[in-house]
């Protein structure tokens, strides 16, 4: 099928109102979120077996295929009409809408709508912007009696508007002509979302809090999850450093402080909430197609190509792994990165001693410190171990987790006291020289090759450091300036005492001098000299005589 011109639309493509004719969302600066596995694997629970299943809003184009592969029957709402007939000439059986949100008619409620861009690419530039509590009544009102409803809020206050310099509100995309924040009815947090829900006649299943950022989350971690203190092994990587972002302050720090302060989901970047419809009456038929309430998850973490369950128990690998534990312990790179900013460097030489041993026992080749926890007696990781064709020596595997640690300290711009290492591949020979295990360049350029066998590449020096990391290191470096001139001063004061004190000994010295050639010059001294001079000859022959 040929792809529609300007003048035509695909046959599956409706007009309901409000369409923007030259706008496309895909092709915004702003984007749209990037859900991946983990939201893939959500939404794949509560596809119903039989029902129908709305799409409103943009979604990235793996989300919709998989929907519409595996939904029943799928419709779609995009305000964008150029969107509109390339998902319609891209899925011929798909019912498109093109149009407001608040002028959508369906024949008949859907068992499934998902939202999960959430509701401010719901409006058109033709009508002004409906309320948040409005655009969701809309939205709750196409919800089939118990049906389910994903919706995805971005958060006003999530971590991530902290970490990022640019400004919020201005991301420098053509769609934001109207300005955000004044609607009152916009969800300031979760008890916030909780009551928009209830209000619209919805009710919470379960509310997912997404990390590292709104761009592209890759894990889902519920309320009940994030109610426990949950293991550094698991919070430590759900932090985003994307070399594209201009960062205000050091992102992995900021997310650990906001789990270890249990706010996992008040400043998460955003909420993906899972709410039902309630179903009719006892008295009053229900479809037979009402679908069966499935188990939610806790918890979806994406760990590269990998997706993990988070159980009560601890985290299963997707589709069909076993149960295994959390490890429990601090990540070894936060413990390092700490000793290093306090130039402990007898703990640094202690735990890197301690790991080398581990490495020499059969520790993981595929470890590295930011996928280490250690509890003070034993090394644990984080994921599981790859197998390698060619095992290599403990020797390049210890200088590959320390490369990798050096790349990430120095990439982070984090205070090391070896100041004289302007690159990672000189810290990590220190390092490594540290751990009792000396390396050569030849083990740096094995553990390279090793590191990128595995495809986990640490990440590039380029990356600049944060403007907070650059403020204290200027503030640092101005502390230590500032020392050494006052070193200098009082080094020049007592200079200039010495010099002074030299010239007043040199004028002393000199009118010293001009006083014994004075004296010389006298006629007694010369007299005295010439008497001298006999008896020093008599008492030379004398002592020849009697000798």
């Amino acid at each position: 099928m040929k792809g529609p011109t300007s003048d035509e639309a695909p046959g599956n493509v409706r007009l309901i109102g409000g369409e923007m004719l030259l706008w496309s969302d895909l092709s915004t600066i702003g984007g749209v979120t990037e859900w991946r596995g983990a939201a893939l694997e959500l939404i794949r629970r509560t596809i119903p077996g039989r029902g129908r299943v709305l799409l409103v809003g943009p979604h990235p184009r793996a989300l919709v295929d998989d929907v519409v592969a595996r939904a029943p029957s799928a419709a779609v709402l995009l305000r964008s009409y150029p969107d509109a007939c390339a998902l319609g000439a891209r899925h011929p059986e798909l019912e498109v809408f093109c149009g407001r949100l608040e002028v959508l008619d369906a024949d008949e409620p859907y068992d499934l709508v998902l939202a999960m861009d959430g509701l401010l690419r719901t409006h058109s530039a033709e009508a002004p912007a409906a309320a948040w509590n409005e655009s969701l009544g809309a939205l709750a009102a196409l919800v089939a009696p118990g049906g389910t409803l994903v919706l995805g809020v971005r958060n006003d206050l999530g971590v991530d508007r902290f970490i990022e310099a640019r400004p919020a509100d201005r991301e420098c995309a053509d769609d934001q002509w109207a300005p955000h924040g004044f609607d009152p009815s916009y969800p300031s947090g979760p008890e916030a979302l909780d009551l928009g829900l209830e209000s619209a006649g919805l009710s919470l299943r379960r509310c997912y809090a997404a990390y590292p950022d709104r761009r592209a989350p890759r894990s889902l971690l519920s309320r009940e999850a994030l109610a426990f203190d949950l293991p550094e092994a698991l919070t430590f990587p759900l932090s985003a450093r994307d070399g594209d972002r201009m960062l205000v302050a050091d992102p992995l720090r900021l997310t650990r402080l906001v789990f270890r302060h249990r706010l996992g989901e008040e400043l998460a970047p955003l909420w993906l909430a899972v709410a039902t419809k309630a179903p009719l009456p006892a008295d009053q038929p229900s479809p037979a197609h009402l679908p069966e309430a499935v188990e939610l998850p806790l918890g979806l973490i994406e760990e590269g190509p990998a997706l993990y369950e988070l159980t009560p128990g601890g985290m299963r690998r997707l589709p069909g792994g076993e149960e295994r534990p959390i490890p429990a312990g601090r990540v070894v790179e936060e413990i390092l990165v700490e000793a290093c900013a306090r130039e402990d460097v007898r703990t640094v030489r202690e735990l890197l001693a301690e790991l080398a041993e581990w490495i020499e026992a059969g520790g993981d080749v595929s470890a590295a410190t930011d996928s280490l926890v250690y509890d003070g007696e034993r090394f644990a990781a984080v994921n599981p171990p790859v197998g390698l064709a060619v095992m290599p020596g403990p020797k390049v595997v210890l200088c590959r987790i320390l490369w990798r640690f050096a790349v990430r300290l120095l990439a982070a711009g984090h205070h090391h006291p070896w100041p004289w290492p302007l690159e990672a591949d000189q810290l990590t020979l220190t390092l490594c020289g540290m751990a009792g295990r000396p390396c050569e360049p030849g083990d740096l350029d094995r553990a390279r090759k090793l590191d990128a066998e595995l495809g986990q590449p640490a990440e590039l020096t380029e990356h600049a450091p944060t403007y907070r990391d650059l403020l204290a290191a200027r503030d640092r470096l101005a502390d230590q300036l500032t020392a050494a001139l006052a070193r200098i001063s009082r080094l020049e004061t007592k200079l200039s005492y010495r010099e002074r004190e030299l010239v007043r000994a040199k004028a002393k010295l000199r009118r010293t001098q001009r006083k014994a050639t004075a004296y010389r010059r006298t006629l007694g001294y010369r007299l005295s000299r010439r008497l001298a001079r006999p008896r020093k000859v008599a008492r030379r022959v004398f002592r020849m005589l009697s000798g």
